[in-house]
């Protein structure tokens, strides 16, 4: 490129990097991008050479000061997690700068590295991990209270068969739907066990029965909108539990929405995803589902925990939702991740074709 310097041969063994460099002359000018900072920042070279530090800073929203003051400090540093936001995604990258000096000409050298994927695996494992760990304790605890409660249910009947007054039976009654009360709630505690039959059968069909489940009872500030690719073709699954998870997943959208004074929009779509990996195994086709809301996103306090069981952002909530949606998605060798920000939070569901 004509903007390039004319001793390049520091630039030479970049061009073939995995990893994204970016050159800046004595005078913080971009003058040289490799191809893979080109496909990290969604820009030509043409583009990128036209810019500074600054102008590149802003684009991308990360701080230039420490880069600047390499120039006199003739030093290097690395800052880790560096959050880039390009075409309105964050992405997360190492960022690494460096001083380097030929003859008379200086340079600040820029490493971008992505670990946007591998965070995410990592943070996949870590939260599968605790999960499996808080699953584990709220059975073992609905179990011992299970127990229990059959005992009391059974002793509150052979009590009000004994009782001489009927009058005293109301309160024998009170014992006993109390316990089958929380008798449900146990069983809602211990989720999904086993599986039904599967057969082959269309996702579409699935997700259309909730999506008309959940139109019964719509508020009216929410719109669903559907966006289906009719190229997926049918797989095998237990289509109730699908509905089931899906159900769970779309109405914690409507609940987060439902208050708000905006019109809002929830929106389903399926794509079909090829050679991708879910739960470490490689998969040549899948289905993806994303549902879609525009409303307030979830609180950052949640976001580690949103799976677990009894986790819940509202005060009426039970926190079994998206759990039970997450067992039952497991159960079809699929695998369930979100992102979430204000205005936007996307569910994202891959289930293996």
């Amino acid at each position: 490129m004509q903007n390039e310097p004319s001793n390049n041969l520091i630039f030479t063994f970049l061009e073939e990097a995995k990893t994204a460099f970016v050159g800046l002359d004595a005078s913080l000018r971009l003058i040289y991008a490799n191809p893979a900072s080109e496909q990290l920042l969604s820009q030509s070279k043409q583009r990128l050479y036209a810019q500074s530090l600054y102008s590149l800073a802003e684009q991308f929203h990360f701080s230039p000061v420490s880069i600047a003051n390499l120039l006199h400090e003739q030093a290097s540093f690395t800052e880790n997690e560096v959050t880039l936001f390009i075409d309105g995604q964050s992405l997360l990258i190492d960022l690494s700068a460096s001083y380097v000096s030929v003859k008379s000409d200086c340079y600040i050298i820029l490493e971008m590295r992505c670990i946007e994927q591998q965070k995410r695996i990592s943070q996949v494992h870590y939260q599968e991990h605790q999960q499996k760990a808080a699953q584990e304790l709220v059975r073992g605890l609905a179990h011992e209270i299970k127990n229990p409660l059959g005992g009391l249910r059974g002793a509150a009947q052979l009590l009000e068969a004994e009782l001489p007054d009927p009058e005293l039976k109301e309160f024998t009654q009170i014992i006993i739907e109390q316990a089958d009360r929380l008798s449900a709630l146990v069983n809602r505690l211990l989720g999904p066990q086993k599986l039904g039959t599967k057969g082959i059968h269309n996702i579409h069909s699935v997700l259309e029965t909730v999506r008309k489940l959940v139109c019964l009872d719509l508020p009216k500030n929410i719109t669903i909108h559907i966006d289906y690719d009719p190229s997926i073709p049918d797989f095998e699954m237990q289509p109730d539990q699908l509905q089931q998870a899906f159900l769970n997943i779309i109405q914690n959208a409507v609940q987060a929405l439902q208050n708000q004074p905006e019109e809002h929009r929830i929106t389903v779509r399926t794509r079909a995803a090829n050679q991708i990996t879910i739960n470490g195994l490689p998969q040549r086709l899948a289905t993806e589902i994303k549902i879609i809301d525009t409303g307030p996103g979830i609180p950052e306090h949640l976001k580690s925990t949103l799976f677990y069981p009894m986790v819940t952002g509202r005060k009426d909530g039970t926190g079994l939702g998206l759990s039970i949606a997450q067992e039952l998605i497991k159960q079809h060798h699929g695998r369930i991740e979100f992102s979430s920000c204000k205005g936007k939070t996307e569910f994202s569901v891959y289930l293996p074709i």
